[in-house]
């Protein structure tokens, strides 16, 4: 698995082009190439996927039942303007319009590597969904990550 991580000051320029920081592009999987798969978030941002960790994703949410109408509803939510992606030699694709409009992204942006994704995010924004509250975040800490029985702590 390939790691994209870190938290990257972006600019977009007039033709709403973005380019990927070099770090998060030279760690995309081979695999992919410069093929990746952009989608809304579910917060206001936007989802940036190398193309093989889309396709896990993509099987996981095409094989709900389509008989289910909840099913239906949430897989017509999530893939509606998914936008397969090729990065030029440089890293910048066009983020579409209706998309910018979504994140609410105009020339800045602030791109953040989560393991298997990057999210895209207006600055602002970003700063409203952090968690300012330093025992909040070693309280989430200690739940998703703290001891559990036979393992070591992971912080």
């Amino acid at each position: 698995m390939n790691f994209l991580s870190g938290e990257y000051e972006c600019k977009i320029d007039p033709k709403g082009r973005l380019v990927l920081p070099a770090k998060i592009k030279a760690n995309l999987p081979e695999a992919s190439g410069n093929h990746v798969v952009l989608m809304r978030g579910f917060e206001p941002c936007l989802v940036l996927y190398p193309k093989v960790e889309w396709k896990a994703i993509y099987d996981r949410v095409a094989s709900l039942n389509e008989f289910n109408e909840e099913y239906r509803h949430f897989q017509r939510n999530f893939f509606r303007g998914n936008t397969e992606i090729e990065l030029d030699g440089t890293g910048r694709f066009i983020v579409p319009r209706t998309m910018a409009r979504f994140a609410e992204l105009e020339k800045e942006a602030i791109v953040v590597g989560l393991g298997n994704r990057v999210e895209i995010w207006n600055p602002d924004k970003y700063e409203e969904y952090l968690i300012k509250d330093q025992q909040s975040f070693s309280q989430l800490a200690q739940k998703f990550l703290g001891d559990k029985p036979g393992e070591e702590p992971i912080i």
